[in-house]
């Protein structure tokens, strides 16, 4: 796991440790000013994400950086570890060094672009927002491309065929404009216990066994 990586990283950096405080650094120094996102997302972690989406919109290297970003938010996902490892608070700046640099290894990055990004985060003690950055600068990107998100949430994992059906019933209808394109996750989430939720953009459809319980719940106590 990617969590064992970091800690393997933060033993080799122990020697080295230095207490001596960093300046803040700011990535978007970096971005041109002709350059913007195409949507707006907000919190500090949205702020990060549109710098560097900028910054890698100047550099066209956008492509290869949601690459690198999406292989890392795989392995934060699946490494609940890591997480509390990044926000730690006790982390010095060659700690946070060795946390970038496996970072870097693990993603594949081969251009500057993360890497300057991730030293930035670093250097401004915010590796915490990693998370909420690669979710926000996921959605700029996907607005760039014309994409459409379609989230299809199940009580176990849907099999390729049927999400392929889906995606094209979807694609024709009303809920997806001309020249856009969906892009399909399938989140499990057992609590809805059969049936689908689907979200396509700012719309959710409930086709949900649960739902249809607590219609039926409501109906019957509105009865009573």
């Amino acid at each position: 796991m990617l969590s064992r990586q970091v800690f393997r990283s933060l033993r080799a950096a122990a020697p080295q440790r230095a207490f001596a405080a960093v300046p803040a650094r700011t990535f978007a120094a970096a971005a041109s000013a002709d350059v913007k996102a195409p949507i707006a997302v907000f919190g500090l972690d949205g702020t990060y994400a549109t710098a560097l989406y900028t910054a890698a919109s100047k550099t066209s290297t956008l492509d290869a950086t949601a690459k690198e970003l999406a292989k890392l938010g795989s392995l934060v996902e699946k490494d609940s570890k890591l997480v509390a490892i990044l926000s730690a608070p006790t982390l010095t700046p060659a700690d946070r060094s060795a946390v970038v640099a496996e970072l870097i290894k693990q993603a594949g990055a081969s251009g500057p672009t993360l890497k300057n990004f991730l030293d930035t985060l670093a250097e401004n003690n915010r590796l915490g927002l990693l998370n909420g950055v690669i979710e926000k600068f996921g959605q700029i990107v996907s607005a760039a491309r014309g994409e459409v998100e379609m989230t299809v949430t199940s009580a176990q994992a849907l099999d390729s065929k049927l999400l392929s059906r889906l995606e094209n019933a979807v694609a024709k209808s009303s809920y997806v404009g001309q020249g856009k394109k969906l892009k399909v996750t399938n989140a499990v989430n057992p609590d809805i216990i059969g049936g689908l939720v689907v979200e396509v953009g700012d719309r959710t459809i409930d086709l949900s066994v649960s739902a249809r319980i607590s219609k039926m719940n409501k109906l019957l106590t509105d009865n009573l």
